[in-house]
């Protein structure tokens, strides 16, 4: 996507002079609750720090070492035939960080951000673990410029929404790492008085949604084949002011990952809500 702001143009130029330091952190985020495992494989030795395998999941960013590597069932011996120094992991499938430890190789599992600051957290451990402590900082110093930027004046303010996470109309609430993305524009969440349980994945009734008839429609799940046709065709659906007025919004891979691109997902809201306006 292309980018206009100061604050988006220095997070591109860090990105491209540490990706290594991308792409170990960011190469394979995942929808929450879902995602891949094995997030890149790196050598400490050498100066710099390389990045010589992820698995197939991790296609970003472009050039990224992919590989056949499953990131859903990783094999401990197809890792360790990279002869790698540290494997970094969102989440452990049952003994594999047993099983490389067992072989000498370090392994930091970094799981799906709860928080906007799990990001900076995440971000800073990798890069004191890699050696690139000053650059991990100024990446995150970035991110936050490049959020603040975006969020300047609430833009979103007295609008709702609805995040959809997938077609059986599960959502993610404002307390969620997604939500708080979403809250820095002023944007109201739908799902928020739904959330009884208060675990932020709450499944909403299709009368539910129709019933708080939300301004925005945002499609987590595009990728699956969801869109603004597929949502306009739903029973009863077609009457909504979202669909009425074409603010459902098909969202890109950023949705959900936890990473430096957490700045493109914000944009990409950002525009929809723009849009709007105009």
């Amino acid at each position: 996507m292309d980018t206009c702001t100061p604050a988006l143009r220095r997070k591109r130029c860090i990105a491209a002079l540490l990706a290594a330091l991308f792409l170990v952190a960011t190469g394979c985020g995942s929808d929450a609750g879902t995602g891949a495992g094995v997030s890149g494989i790196t050598t400490t030795t050498a100066a710099p720090t390389t990045v010589v395998a992820v698995d197939d999941q991790s296609t970003y960013p472009e050039g990224a070492p992919v590989t056949d590597l499953s990131g859903y069932t990783p094999n401990v011996e197809a890792i360790a035939g990279y002869d790698p120094d540290l494997v970094v992991i969102s989440y452990d499938p049952g003994d594999l960080v047993v099983g490389l430890e067992a072989l000498g190789i370090e392994v930091l599992m970094q799981g799906a951000a709860y928080a906007i600051d799990d990001t900076y957290a995440q971000i800073a451990e990798l890069g004191g673990l890699t050696g690139h402590a000053g650059e991990a900082a100024a990446l995150s110093e970035s991110i936050e410029a490049g959020l603040a930027e975006l969020a300047e004046g609430q833009p979103g303010a007295g609008l709702t929404y609805f995040h959809e996470v997938d077609a059986t109309l599960y959502s993610a609430t404002s307390t969620t790492f997604i939500g708080q993305l979403y809250a820095l524009l002023g944007l109201e969440n739908i799902a928020d008085p739904a959330d009884e349980e208060g675990w932020g994945y709450p499944q909403l009734s299709p009368e539910y949604v129709i019933d708080a008839d939300p301004d925005l429609i945002f499609l987590a799940d595009a990728a699956w084949g969801e869109s603004a046709g597929t949502v306009a065709a739903r029973p009863g659906w077609d009457t909504m002011s979202a669909v009425q007025a074409g603010n459902v919004v098909p969202l890109g891979e950023t949705a959900g990952r936890w990473g430096p691109r957490i700045v493109d997902f914000l944009a990409d809201v950002r525009t929809a809500v723009d849009g709007m306006a105009g």
